[in-house]
């Protein structure tokens, strides 16, 4: 009866700090500082979205889907030297990077 409590628990302790963490709490050399925690949860979903994209052409069921892993690696390339920028700006996504 407990089980579901304590597991429920440990999510609102994960939540409350790795979601809505405050800023202020980490050091000031981390990205976190720099960076509106819109733009990192911007950030994020961008990154899961390119992931499920990979998954997608890399667990397909076809193997001529599998066939174009290849070309959705080389396309992760422009997508963050070109679209990435129009949605982030430059100085949050070199912080982003850890370029300091």
């Amino acid at each position: 009866d407990s089980f579901p409590a304590a597991q429920s628990r440990a999510w609102k302790q994960w939540y409350q700090r790795r979601v809505r963490a405050e800023q202020t709490l980490y050091p000031p050399f981390h990205y976190v500082r720099k960076v509106p925690q819109k733009i990192i949860h911007c950030f994020t979903l961008l990154q899961l979205l390119q992931l499920g994209a990979l998954c997608l052409v890399s667990f397909g069921g076809s193997a001529y889907l599998k066939m174009f892993f290849p070309f959705v690696i080389i396309l992760l390339m422009p997508i963050r030297e070109k679209v990435l920028p129009t949605l982030i700006s430059e100085r949050h996504l070199s912080a982003l990077d850890g370029e300091h």
